[in-house]
């Protein structure tokens, strides 16, 4: 076998975790710093009881109001949050995913979603217990009025605020969101690469089609436990009693349909799946990117095998 018939999905032996350390960083901090805006849209328009001035009717009046009344910057507030976190906590994620996806058999030749998908979960609940954090201080510092300067002042105000459960009361239904997440955009994407592109060679446009697609199912599908994290992460900053002390899934789930009925549970439905799709869509391109440069390099020093 040559240099040029060693696929570069297979990784070589010789580095397998830090390809997918760097390149899963590299893809994690360029899906979210791209699409950040429409995500501070998506966590204002989820908001159970939002003020009168931060009520949309859509993604584009949302960012029309929020440009002309706060400034476009507004829909940045908070960026340095998901950048700080999500480099070490997707190079977490995608070195999880490549070990657990190959202890489960997903790199044998043909389709095995159930490996694709598993490896998806083991890598989520790694992912998600570094990043849950600073995904509290970005959606405090997204919401309207917010005061925070910086992310050290707001993670030092919620902390002296709240203690260190206003970080984690969210986890378990993140988890719970992004388990399925994952599990359907990883088993979609891989099954979405095989097909369009079955001989493996590293070809961009499958993993942006491949990628998109799995992204905007995935959202769609998880929405009402998107919708549930939201009030769960940001109810120190309400007025409303019953949104402070909301203190889970189930909690969260009975009083948004109390106040919103069934279409509480689909709020910020359409910039979620606008965010997702170019995101994961960037993520995967890059990640994959990443993985033919440095598997390329380590491929070029080591000896022709004939």
């Amino acid at each position: 076998m040559t240099q040029d018939e060693v696929e570069y999905e297979a990784l070589p032996e010789n580095s397998p975790i830090f390809a997918s350390l760097l390149a899963g960083a590299f893809a994690g901090v360029a899906e979210h710093a791209v699409m950040y805006p429409v995500d501070s849209i998506k966590t204002r328009m989820q908001i159970l009881q939002p003020t009168p001035q931060a009520v949309y009717s859509g993604v584009i009046n949302a960012a029309s109001r929020i440009s002309t009344t706060e400034g476009a910057r507004t829909l940045w507030r908070g960026v340095n949050s998901v950048i700080v976190g999500a480099g070490p906590a997707h190079a977490l994620h995608f070195a999880t995913y490549e070990f657990a996806k190959d202890a489960f058999g997903g790199n044998k030749a043909g389709h095995h979603p159930l490996a694709a998908a598993g490896g998806g979960a083991c890598a989520t609940i790694a992912h998600d217990a570094l990043m849950n954090p600073f995904d509290v201080i970005k959606q405090r510092m997204q919401v309207h009025g917010s005061v925070y300067r910086s992310i050290a002042e707001c993670a030092s105000k919620v902390y002296k605020a709240e203690g260190l459960r206003a970080f984690y009361i969210s986890y378990p239904t993140t988890l719970t969101m992004t388990i399925p997440f994952q599990s359907i955009q990883f088993a979609t994407y891989e099954y979405l690469r095989k097909v369009l592109n079955p001989s493996g060679n590293y070809d961009p446009m499958t993993h942006i089609m491949a990628g998109g697609v799995a992204g905007g199912v995935a959202a769609a599908t998880t929405t009402p436990l998107d919708v549930a994290k939201t009030l769960l992460q940001t109810r120190g900053e309400s007025k409303d009693i019953r949104i402070r002390n909301c203190n889970g899934l189930f909690e969260a789930w009975k009083l948004i349909y109390q106040r919103q009925g069934l279409a509480g549970f689909s709020k910020g439905l359409q910039p979620r799946i606008l965010s997702h799709m170019p995101s994961t869509a960037i993520c995967w391109s890059v990640y994959e990117y990443g993985k033919f440069l440095l598997t390329r390099e380590s491929l070029d020093k080591q000896p022709i095998m004939t």
